[in-house]
């Protein structure tokens, strides 16, 4: 089942919907293999057409690429990820990746080499690494950030972000708060994030949607809740904002531990994502 909407051929397509089942690292509620499908569910119900921006989503030049099949090796599995999503990047393809694991934003931000890594997150991902692994999903902005701490920094070569904004984190480790107070991180909490408004210039943008950004009263099913969250016209008001500047965007961490509310919450911001990139001027 395919994205509703999601109607344009491949060498067609503007945009490029794509299934990141990865869930090899969740720490508390497992069930992030099963997002992508359940964020395309979810998004049935919704109307082809946006008052907004006065256009229809099955006109907005979509493609379902279905799923990239995740296995063991996380780092394996998110360099052929990466290779798919910048083979689609290639094709003049804004890719649209589902989670999955947040962890699969790295593979994401490889391909498309943002200067920014604009992120909604209840959590700051800044750790080094969680229990000993530095591609938790735990560690994906440190990843994006500084690289494999095995390898090159990736700062020296494409495929990193020379910055990253985290919007409506609140809770990290000492060190994650250590990290972020460095140039190159801006964390804005949930209550400023109403009043939060992006400076950009000429940048590119990544934009990464984790779900457990939202309160837990509105979405759910996701890993690793936290309360005190965002409300989804402030996670909504953000997307509108930052697409037109967007090179990517992800929405993660989605599980089948509800009723539906946190897929159809990403399914939903997907298509915010689409219309405001479409139509920057709305």
């Amino acid at each position: 089942m395919g994205f509703p909407g999601a109607v344009a051929e491949r060498a067609a397509a503007d945009y490029a919907v794509v299934g990141a089942p990865l869930d090899a690292s969740t720490t508390f509620q497992p069930g992030a293999r099963f997002g992508p499908e359940r964020i395309r569910r979810f998004a049935r119900t919704f109307d082809d057409y946006d008052r907004r921006t006065d256009q229809y989503f099955s006109d907005c030049a979509v493609h379902d690429a279905g799923d990239v099949r995740a296995w063991d090796d996380a780092v394996e599995y998110l360099e052929f990820l990466g290779g798919s999503l910048a083979d689609l990047v290639a094709d003049g393809a804004v890719p649209l990746l589902l989670g999955g694991e947040h962890t699969v934003t790295a593979a994401g931000v490889r391909a498309t080499d943002p200067d920014v890594l604009v992120v909604l997150d209840a959590h700051l991902d800044l750790r080094d690494d969680y229990d000993g692994n530095p591609w938790s999903h735990a560690a994906v902005t440190r990843r994006a950030l500084d690289g494999d701490p095995d390898d090159e920094p990736l700062s020296t070569v494409d495929g990193a972000a020379d910055r990253a904004v985290i919007l409506g984190a609140r809770t990290g480790s000492e060190e994650e708060w250590e990290r972020a107070e460095r140039d190159d991180v801006t964390v804005v909490g949930p209550e400023d994030v109403a009043d939060w408004t992006p400076e950009f210039s000429d940048e590119s943008v990544y934009l990464s949607v984790d779900i457990d950004g939202a309160d837990p009263s509105v979405a759910p099913g996701t890993g690793t809740m936290e309360p005190f969250g965002l409300a989804p016209r402030e996670m909504r008001d953000v997307v509108r904002q930052v697409a037109p500047h967007a090179v990517g965007f992800d929405a993660v961490e989605v599980n089948d531990r509800d009723d539906g509310q946190a897929a159809a919450l990403a399914g939903k911001l997907l298509k915010e994502f689409v219309y405001s990139h479409a139509d920057p001027d709305h």
